[in-house]
């Protein structure tokens, strides 16, 4: 059967979408061939941290193994704490192990998830990265002064130029991101609507089912 050439455009294009997807990335998948950094595959997930990942094109997750994870915990710090921490381990670059060796003047600065989410003030979300002697490479946070808190231990996964994602001796020490963070603020939806100009509208929800719907959803993280 010999398909129109609208019809054979659609069929190329639905490959190509299905390629992309299937060449995702999925953070929680990589890491559970790896029992060992379970715990900080659960805390991904549980802060909504492996959707923001999975969403970034080119990224290096900086895992930490349960025995560090547990060092963390025993902080007991807020969920919205925990999540600030973990981002400072998510560097927006592509970091694999043959680059972090080869790192131009020895010495690199890396902006983290962390940063990106606006609540680090000024240098906070940005970690340093030093190839060391000996064939070891350090990370620091920059508000210490780039002072070696961890060192690279391995590569776990590397999809060059996409994703990498690399083991790291311990959790790199942040007393900005692990500072208590308040929950998110509950919006008030209808109000926000009532604002800017929607009124009627809102005043149709607030009679309506729907509005609990949106109160339970403006609750979400």
């Amino acid at each position: 059967m010999q398909l129109s050439p609208a019809a054979a455009g659609t069929v190329v294009l639905s490959l190509l979408v299905l390629c992309c997807v299937t060449e995702a990335h999925n953070i929680t998948r990589i890491l559970a061939e790896f029992p060992e950094f379970s715990t900080f595959s659960h805390y991904l997930t549980a802060t909504h941290l492996a959707d923001d990942i999975n969403n970034r094109q080119t990224i290096t997750v900086c895992a930490v193994d349960n025995a560090g994870m547990a060092d963390l915990l025993s902080k007991h710090l807020s969920i919205y704490s925990i999540k600030n921490v973990l981002s400072f381990h998510v560097l927006l670059d592509y970091f694999g192990a043959k680059k972090l060796h080869q790192i131009t003047n020895g010495t690199a600065l890396a902006a983290t998830m962390y940063q990106a989410t606006g609540s680090a003030p000024g240098s906070a979300g940005f970690v340093n990265i030093t190839d060391l002697k000996g064939g070891k490479v350090g990370f620091g946070a920059q508000e210490n002064g780039g002072k070696v808190d961890a060192t690279f231990v391995k590569s776990l996964k590397e999809i060059p130029y996409n994703i990498s994602v690399i083991q790291v001796s311990n959790i790199l020490p942040s007393p900005v991101a692990e500072a208590p963070t308040p929950a998110p603020s509950q919006i008030n939806i209808t109000a926000v609507m009532s604002a800017h100009g929607c009124k009627v509208f809102a005043e149709t929800l607030l009679t309506s089912a729907a509005e609990k719907t949106l109160r339970t959803i403006s609750m979400v993280d």
